[in-house]
């Protein structure tokens, strides 16, 4: 029991995925309103992308981590907490989910663009940070002891929520490791009109090479150009 998954980036020319220093004011409206179109019940982002999202900062460089508001209280956990999956809210219009092993995104409330908070953690995340998200209501749940089992993940989001599709949007580590462990149906990237040849910064999909499998191939569904001349590919799983 799968959701149909949809990776959905965007790139420069040379697959360059973060958009620091682009200065292309159309570009987070373009990307947010084809992803819309897909209509999925819940988007997946890993942790640096959902901090910079719960602070306010998305698309500008990630805070630091002891950076002020960017840690949750501590001394809130009075006994240690089960780790067991915390649902919250299971008739949300969209959930928001997490790729959080740690427990380390700082969230203001249990909504984050309209979607409810779901946190994906392992369970050698802190009790103080269980307790942090009980006090705020966010929904939180386990994929694994220490490693996070995206396919145990994905089967329990449809189980327990009813989620028939999930769109993985960010950043390059969680779509390179969704495309690595063969659970994406569709690839989406939007090619924006320029190249960008810092070779430290990431490509839209990215896994470390002790855990690289094979390369995924792809069928070709369609190719549109769209405004600002941008490009829209989508590939089916081949």
């Amino acid at each position: 029991m799968k959701p149909h998954i949809v990776v959905h980036m965007m790139s420069s020319l040379d697959g360059r995925s973060l958009t620091n220093g682009w200065n292309l004011d159309f570009a987070f409206d373009l990307y947010e309103n084809t992803a819309a179109t897909f209509e999925a019940d819940g988007w997946i982002c890993g942790r640096v992308t959902m901090q910079e999202i719960s602070q306010g900062t998305c698309g500008s460089v990630i805070m630091e981590r002891n950076s002020p508001g960017t840690d949750y209280p501590k001394g809130l956990a009075k006994r240690a907490i089960p780790r067991t999956d915390r649902f919250v809210e299971r008739n949300a219009d969209q959930y928001a989910i997490s790729i959080d092993p740690n427990g380390r995104v700082v969230w203001k409330s249990n909504t984050a663009l309209r979607s409810h908070v779901i946190e994906v953690l392992t369970e050698q995340v802190d009790d103080d940070y269980l307790a942090y998200l009980q006090s705020i209501g966010v929904s939180y749940m386990f994929g694994g002891k220490s490693e996070i089992d995206l396919d145990k993940v994905v089967q329990t989001l449809a189980r327990e929520l009813g989620v028939k599709k999930l769109i993985v949007e960010g950043g390059s580590l969680v779509c390179g490791t969704f495309i690595n462990a063969r659970l994406v149906d569709e690839v989406s990237v939007l090619i924006l009109p320029l190249v960008d040849g810092r070779r430290d910064y990431p490509s839209s999909f990215e896994v470390a090479m002790e855990k690289w499998h094979a390369p995924a191939y792809l069928k070709l569904m369609s190719i549109e150009k769209v405004e600002h001349d941008a490009i829209w590919l989508r590939y089916k799983n081949g």
